[in-house]
């Protein structure tokens, strides 16, 4: 079992995979010693030094003046009581007063990982895989418990942490603040890792040194966000793809969060990360309980690269789950940047007849198909066909598509309404509203309400309803506006803060109740592409839609940010016609074949425009990505180049028998009299020798080391060159 509790000295080590965490009770406090490198035993070597320290109270009944919260490394702070950093927590009484005082009262440590009730978590598979300490902390005077629990994966550099509420007193209580995770680092010699943009160019990478103070990222948008995602990474000045330290996390929730980072007056730096105290609170009445969504901390000990494959693995196999988790995804067409919403079953058709020639596998209908939708300004909520434009209905257009040979998808926006719909019009008090305030709209729709228990059983209803109405195999699920006028119409005044996170529970609620109940669909989630890429979706839909921009060049730092964090099989990735509508750029079909392939590959533009030269050149991308996707999709990834840092970008996939590899360069702008590169692969074995493109063959050891030459002969702006290595 790879977590140990030495009564004598009260110190929990936990071992995870290559990785030690340790801590320790001291006065009643869970006190943070240790987490890094895996250390056979620990025994103090770091211990922890006490001074008298000029503003940094002592707390009662302590009369020791060399202790004081204020400098103690904690496991989950409170505030009020000399510890005058960002809590991790905070409590209001009936008082009207937050002070609170948490200590160690039990602990208990079991075999597997237990699942946390209405969210989203990694899972395993069997006990022996994990294990689990809950630490249980008590404030006496309210008879609070604050159980601390701490999974260990054992073969993984892997720890999640989550935290749970229970009032056991008589009066009632209030969450001001309940974060999920905190550490604290006797350090702050760290740079700041985190994923930063808007629509259209989201996750990119960011890093800066850490300074004194507060630095932080967060939402207060109602969902993960295109402007931040819900992941840090405190890292070594010397952090590479494949050298220095990383300590990261990444948030298992795909609302209104916080990830943080305080450096404190004596180079000490508090990382904490859960739900946004920005309008929240909770009323804990008594005997209820309140559970925060789970975090998930990685060590890396050798760079990015170690890092993202820890990640990449975790949420391919133990967050993302059903029988497309380990399944190819198919090839797919989509019609909404052919059609838009001037489309009828002919013209799907006329598309469909083109993709399956052409050997794509999947042909999927996007907005439009229902109510009286010819424009963005009516009919969500209205999930029923549109029988001007599909008069025989969804199941003869889909079986039309089926005679194609092809598989059928649909576009959905389940969680927003508009004004003009038949379910506005019936149930106005089912968006998110408060009283005697204008309901903003955003993109001509709201909100709906999902912490109510009605407004998702009727979507439920009506979802399942059309999903059950045709041979449909795959659902894009939208969200294409941020929340504003976060009420709720059932909810008491004391409970309106409550909403956001309502809603977030609501929302998984309905997630889990329709994947269930159609396990032979592929689901992918949308926000207005990248806009709730995160792990808490990932647990219920395994695939996300990358990005709304499809510009094969902005495509590489997005692909390439997001990477850091989410495995490739969860990438939606397209090809879409030039000029690019969101950046209006022209680039080659091979070029935006070449990173569309990085990911879940297929097509966002009208079949039916092609040439005969294009249509050659798609058959020839699709018939590569068949033969490579298993590689593609389920391999390990490595960044070889980044777009961040000039003109080349790279990276490669290996088989995790390292047999197979697949290596692919872009290069965005040609210069004058250039140099010439080399790149240096990684991932391969040293002692096999690979065939390059079904020609030369080159020792791993040489291809890794000495590097591949770029042609000299790539010419022009917007270039990319793919080879594959088959080890003899």
């Amino acid at each position: 079992m790879g977590i140990q509790f030495d009564s004598a000295t009260q110190t929990f080590h936990l071992q995870a995979g290559n990785t030690s965490y340790v801590m320790q009770v001291r006065s009643g406090y869970l006190v943070h010693l240790y987490w890094g490198r895996k250390i056979r035993n620990f025994s103090g070597t770091n211990a922890l030094q006490f001074l008298d320290r000029a503003f940094s109270g002592n707390p009662s009944p302590s009369k020791d003046r060399t202790f004081s919260l204020d400098t103690l490394p904690q496991e989950y702070p409170s505030y009020g009581a000399t510890d005058f950093r960002v809590p991790a927590y905070q409590v209001q009484l009936e008082n009207g007063t937050t002070v609170t005082d948490l200590r160690y009262q039990s602990h208990r440590i079991v075999h597997g990982k237990p699942s946390l009730p209405g969210l989203p978590a990694t899972y395993t598979e069997q006990d022996e895989e994990a294990s689990t300490l809950e630490v249980e902390m008590k404030d006496e005077l309210t008879d609070l418990i604050v159980t601390l629990s701490y999974t260990v994966y054992e073969e993984r550099n892997v720890i999640t942490r989550s935290v749970s509420y229970q009032n056991k007193g008589n009066e009632n209580l209030k969450l001001l603040s309940a974060l999920s995770a905190n550490v604290d680092f006797r350090t702050d010699n760290f740079d700041f890792v985190h994923l930063s943009g808007a629509w259209g160019r989201e996750r990119y990478v960011e890093r800066h040194p850490l300074r004194v103070g507060m630095q932080s990222v967060e939402s207060r948008r109602g969902a993960s966000s295109h402007q931040q995602n819900p992941f840090l990474a405190l890292v070594s000045k010397d952090t590479t793809e494949d050298h220095g330290e990383v300590y990261a996390f990444n948030f298992v929730y795909s609302g209104n969060f916080i990830a943080q980072a305080e450096v404190d007056q004596f180079h000490n730096t508090r990382v904490s990360m859960g739900i946004n105290s920005f309008d929240f609170s909770w009323k804990l009445e008594s005997g209820e309980s309140f559970q925060c969504p789970e975090v998930v901390m990685v060590y890396a000990a050798n760079g990015f690269s170690e890092m993202s494959k820890t990640f990449h693995d975790l949420y391919r196999t133990r967050l993302a789950r059903g029988s497309f988790r380990d399944k190819e995804r198919p090839i797919l067409i989509n019609n909404w940047e052919a059609t838009y919403f001037d489309f009828n079953a002919d013209k799907i058709e006329d598309i469909a007849k083109v993709g399956s020639e052409l050997g794509i596998e999947l042909f999927v209908l996007d907005d439009g198909w229902f109510g009286k939708r010819d424009n963005d300004t009516t009919s969500l909520g209205d999930w029923f066909v549109d029988r001007d434009k599909l008069p025989e209905g969804l199941d003869d257009l889909a079986e039309r598509v089926r005679n194609l040979d092809m598989q059928f998808g649909l576009w959905f926006e389940p969680e927003m309404i508009s004004v003009d719909s038949d379910l506005y019009r019936e149930h106005p008090d089912w968006c998110l509203h408060v009283p005697n305030r204008p309901r903003s709209e955003s993109r001509n729709q709201l909100v709906l309400d999902y912490s109510r228990p009605e407004v998702c059983d009727e979507i439920i209803k009506r979802v399942c309803a059309i999903l059950a109405s045709a041979p449909i195999t795959y659902v894009k699920w939208d969200m294409n506006r941020h929340m504003t006028e976060i009420g709720s119409a059932a909810l008491p005044p004391e409970r309106q803060r409550e909403t956001a996170h309502r809603y977030m529970l609501g929302l998984y609620r309905v997630m889990e109740e329709i994947t269930a109940a159609f396990p032979h669909v592929l689901f992918e989630s949308c926000s207005g592409g990248g806009g709730r890429f995160d792990p808490g979706i990932l647990h219920y839909m395994p695939q996300t839609w990358t990005s709304d921009n499809t510009d094969a060049i902005s495509r590489l730092k997005i692909q390439y940010g997001t990477s850091l964090v989410y495995p490739i099989s969860s990438m939606g990735s397209h090809v879409s016609a030039v000029p690019n509508h969101q950046v209006h750029r022209e680039t080659s079909l091979k070029m935006r074949g070449d990173v569309a392939m990085s990911g879940n590959f297929g097509y966002e533009l009208d079949l039916t425009k092609l040439t005969d030269q294009e249509k050659e050149e798609i058959t020839k991308q699709v018939l590569f990505y068949k033969e490579n996707r298993q590689l593609i999709q389920f391999g390990d990834f490595y960044r070889l180049c980044s777009p961040f840092a000039g003109n080349e970008t790279a990276w490669m996939f290996v088989s995790e028998d390292k047999t197979e590899a697949l290596v692919f360069y872009y290069r965005v702008l040609a210069e004058a009299n250039a140099p010439l590169s080399v790149l240096p692969l990684k991932g391969l074995n040293p002692d096999a020798n690979y065939t390059l493109d079904n020609a030369e063959v080159h020792g791993g050891d040489e291809l890794m080391y000495s590097g591949l030459a770029i042609p000299a002969t790539v010419h022009g702006d917007f270039q990319s060159v793919v080879w594959k290595l088959k080890a003899e």
